[in-house]
């Protein structure tokens, strides 16, 4: 192993590091919340009959699709490295199935996206608020639960975003890093929101 491969171990194995230590901050602070969630659920003024939207449902199942859709997309980066030769006619192939794949990972976070808001729409006609009046202890726990997550996909998406820009820069033909982290952070993201649906769920 030369003086730069090690160096580029050394920093592949930090920029990891990194992101597990981010992960588990977040795991972190949404455990506080919902242990908050759990402790104020034992108050006299929390909403035992309280139904998620089904709206959140479809998200839930969205959100899954698009784990799926950015995995297939990392089989066919795979794909695409191994056959990226000049020579080989099928490179422009894979390349397009790796962007119909990301494509479609961007296209279920639009729809996650548009069905958490269908969601909160359904919670306010039902006369809920995050703050006033006509707020409830159980309700404002969601909002926070619910923009929160929502404020990390975001980012999520932002990172699809680059990642479908560097990847047709062909910036992923030697080290794939950054697409792996991209795929990992997602996957956090679409993992922390079924447990927060099924939390919600079943413990609101």
């Amino acid at each position: 192993m030369g003086i730069t491969d090690s160096i580029e171990v050394k920093t592949s194995k930090a920029k990891k590091m990194m992101l597990w230590f981010g992960l588990i901050s977040i795991t972190m602070t949404f455990a506080g919340l919902t242990s908050a969630f759990i402790v104020s659920s034992s108050r006299p003024d929390w909403l035992d009959s309280f139904v998620l939207p089904v709206w959140f449902t479809i998200s839930t199942v969205s959100i899954a699709l698009s784990s799926v859709f950015f995995q297939l997309a990392k089989y066919r980066l795979d794909q695409y490295v191994r056959v990226s030769l000049p020579e080989n006619i099928n490179i422009y192939l894979h390349r397009n199935n790796v962007n119909l794949f990301l494509g479609l990972t961007i296209l279920m976070a639009i729809v996650f996206i548009i069905a958490q808001f269908l969601g909160f729409g359904d919670i306010i006609s039902r006369g809920y608020y995050f703050t006033g009046p006509e707020s409830s202890i159980t309700t404002s726990y969601i909002y926070v639960l619910v923009f929160l997550h929502l404020a990390h996909l975001l980012a999520g998406i932002i990172v699809l975003t680059v990642v479908t820009a560097k990847f047709n820069r062909q910036k992923y033909e030697k080290n794939k890093l950054g697409f792996e982290m991209a795929l990992i952070f997602w996957h956090f993201l679409g993992a922390l929101w079924i447990y927060l649906f099924f939390f919600i769920k079943y413990f609101g």
